[in-house]
């Protein structure tokens, strides 16, 4: 298995797999070679202590062990933690909290990052606002309210799926190099916005395939759920359509959730796009509950953070633009100007720079998490990091990393 850039799969070889001159505890003689000389007294798996304290025998471990107690119960003392995580299993506080510190520690090459991508994505929404969506149309206290909604709704959906669009791919930029920048903070290293896009680009295609399989497999979820009421038609069939509906969103969450880890899995671990969802489905597997939560914390803290930026510049904007604020007063469709466009752009590129290395930093922080949990992790990032007392990293790790 394809692995993460310098973070050997701890724990893929099976103990049937070992090469003949890994040690083994004493045994006959056969086609591996010679018996180890390994005493045939072994501790019991799953019951060594913690390298400053002694085991069940009160025997003290020998200085520089390297091994994991079982279930990450070392005391604070025994944590290596080279960059902006300690090598443990993490809580939700220390997922959030290495998030940004890592938008801290590398601000020069994440800022870099998001700003520009938030730039370029707010030109394109503001153009697109301005000379490409239809106009929103203008209240007729005369008119059919059949038609004013349906041109209200065609125009929405338009603006929507417009702007649904840019976000997707400057989610997708971001994505791609934040997550690598945060796979270097976790080991402590330095990484510029060079090296961050070379190590991305090539996995970008992949990436992008991702990032449209997921949504157009829950809108599908839902369409199939509202087919029957779409087809039957009327009131009836509105409610029916409605109803498909509530019934499928809690598939459609449990499905997103599922793979929420594709992502890191797919640009850490160099795997295709079916292999990452398949990664996501693994580590998700037993801790659906426990990724749901930290995701939809994530959710509302980044929406927060959007709200408090974007209510001032919105006022801002408002008061700015004379025909934007007086619309506001009357049934007229609002006349939003190039100040109320340029304004609310530039809060939106604000709360961009600062939602986007968060949002990242989770998904990749909850993905290491998951893997220090389930397969040791930690120990193959204390040797790539350096960490004394982890051995020295094998020469890929090295070179790779």
């Amino acid at each position: 298995m394809n692995d993460t850039p310098g973070w050997a799969s701890p724990g893929s070889a099976h103990s049937g797999e070992q090469d003949a001159g890994v040690p083994r505890p004493a045994g006959p003689a056969d086609e591996n070679g010679p018996a180890s000389k390994w005493s045939t007294n072994q501790p019991p798996a799953g019951q060594w202590s913690a390298p400053s304290g002694k085991n069940q025998h009160g025997a003290t471990p020998p200085p520089g062990w390297g091994g994991r107690p079982p279930h990450g119960k070392w005391g604070p003392q025994s944590v290596a933690k080279p960059g902006v995580i300690p090598l443990r299993p993490l809580g939700v506080g220390e997922i959030l909290d290495g998030a940004v510190s890592t938008l801290r520690a590398h601000w020069r090459t994440v800022l870099g990052i998001t700003i520009t991508v938030s730039v370029i994505s707010q030109i394109a929404t503001v153009l697109g606002e301005r000379y490409l969506l239809p106009e929103p149309p203008a209240i007729d206290k005369n008119a059919d309210d059949t038609e004013t909604l349906a041109a209200a709704l065609d125009a929405s959906t338009a603006t929507l799926s417009y702007t649904a669009g840019i976000t997707l791919i400057a989610t997708l930029f971001t994505t791609a190099l934040l997550t690598v920048v945060i796979s270097r903070s976790v080991l402590g290293r330095p990484v510029t916005l060079a090296e961050s896009w070379h190590e991305a680009r090539p996995r970008l295609g992949r990436l992008l395939g991702l990032t449209l399989l997921l949504p157009l497999m829950a809108g599908a979820i839902i369409f199939v759920a509202m087919l029957p009421g779409l087809v039957v038609g009327g009131e009836a069939g509105v409610a029916l359509a409605v109803l498909g509906a509530l019934v499928a969103l809690p598939a459609m969450v449990w499905l997103l959730i599922r793979f929420a880890l594709a992502s890191p899995a797919l640009m850490l671990e160099r795997q295709g796009i079916i292999a990452s969802m398949r990664r996501s489905a693994k580590l998700v597997q037993g801790a659906w509950w426990r990724t749901f939560g930290i995701l939809s914390l994530t959710v509302v803290l980044t929406l927060l953070v959007s709200m408090i930026i974007a209510i001032p510049f919105s006022m801002a904007a408002f008061a700015v633009d004379g025909d934007g604020l007086s619309s506001l007063l009357t049934d007229d469709a609002p006349d939003l100007g190039w100040p109320f466009l340029i304004i609310t752009g530039i809060g939106a590129v604000i709360s961009s720079s600062i939602t986007y290395p968060i949002s990242a930093g989770v998904t990749a922080l909850l993905y290491i998490d998951q893997r220090i949990r389930r397969e040791a992790l930690d120990i193959d990032l204390a040797r790539a990091a350096g960490v004394p007392g982890y051995g020295a990293p094998s020469p890929d790790s090295g070179h790779r990393s």
